[in-house]
């Protein structure tokens, strides 16, 4: 029999309609077509222009302005200039760069330790041991502030009666110079060395078991192993992690201006608190938009010279 069963017959009256609705689609203006994409994107790149590009060029304009309000003025270079001239952006970029240069080799140096020894085969529990080096990255920088500074208090804080109870001498964590970058120091470190021992721990799960093994069975020692296999498979997470952590610092804020306020004698202000007092304790929106992008150029700089050291060789 030649004709068509009751039950094929919906399904073939289905592929017509589906083939007509095909063909009509594609007779549509092409215009529409090629609009669709930018129409589903317009939302996002409206919301990017609004909040992101146009605050940018904004800035980089304003850093061209003296004067604040309606009585802004053209100045040219003079931001610029004067920055070269202004020893309280030089003492808080020194600040921000001595911060960085102890924090960041010190905070990834104990990352990767911690991380190696969650990875190994003797640890148990490892996902518990995760879900708690990695805490301290979910509390909000206000209440870390909030919570070292009472911890580091001179008189009745908790590290200096540690300090006193085993026989060594307390500490003026929060009114010495040198002690209150410390403190930012040991704020950060605390606060992220296991959100970048995470990192390095997925990093640590993808290199192959069979590299270790081979290794052992040459005679490789456990330093050997870890100098010659984990660190350059690590290479990629370790420029991740360095970069990453270098423009956080030197964008660092929230924890000084919580712990010590830019204090004691401006000892602890970064740029980035520099920039605030600027612009919104001064309102001199012109000369903070000129450090803002001091500071870019800087980022910038630094980026390109880790990617430079630390990046691929053959690329």
């Amino acid at each position: 029999m030649t004709a068509a069963t009751p039950s094929a017959a919906p399904a073939e009256e289905l592929a017509k309609s589906l083939t007509k609705e095909v063909v009509r689609s594609r007779r549509s203006p092409r215009w529409r077509r090629a609009a669709l994409p930018y129409l589903l994107l317009a939302p996002a790149l409206l919301t990017f222009g609004v909040f992101k590009a146009y605050p940018i060029v904004d800035s980089l304009l304003l850093s061209f302005t003296t004067g604040s309000g309606t009585a802004t003025r053209a100045a040219g270079l003079a931001n610029y200039r004067r920055l070269l001239d202004d020893p309280l952006f030089w003492t808080a970029l020194r600040n921000t760069g001595e911060i960085l240069v102890v924090q960041v080799p010190l905070m990834l140096g104990l990352a990767l330790l911690m991380a190696v020894g969650i990875n190994s085969a003797l640890v148990r529990w490892r996902a518990v041991w995760r879900l708690g080096v990695f805490m301290p990255a979910v509390t909000g920088l206000v209440a870390t502030g909030v919570m070292f500074a009472f911890l580091l208090r001179t008189d009745d804080g908790a590290v200096n009666r540690l300090l006193d109870a085993v026989g060594l001498p307390t500490v003026d964590w929060l009114g010495q110079p040198f002690w209150a970058r410390m403190s930012v120091v040991l704020v950060l470190t605390w606060h992220y060395t296991g959100y970048n021992a995470v990192i390095y721990l997925a990093g640590l799960q993808s290199i192959p078991r069979e590299l270790y093994e081979a290794a052992m069975v040459d005679g490789a020692g456990p330093i050997r192993r870890f100098a010659s296999i984990t660190v350059p498979a690590l290479r990629p997470v370790l420029l991740f992690t360095v970069v990453l952590s270098t423009i956080g610092t030197l964008q660092l804020f929230d924890e000084p201006y919580v712990l010590t306020g830019g204090g004691p004698d401006n000892a602890s202000l970064t740029v980035s608190m520099y920039l605030y007092q600027n612009g919104f304790r001064y309102f001199d929106f012109g000369y903070a938009s000129a450090i803002a992008y001091a500071l870019t150029l800087l980022v910038s700089v630094l980026g390109a010279v880790q990617m430079r050291l630390m990046g691929d060789k053959d690329t």
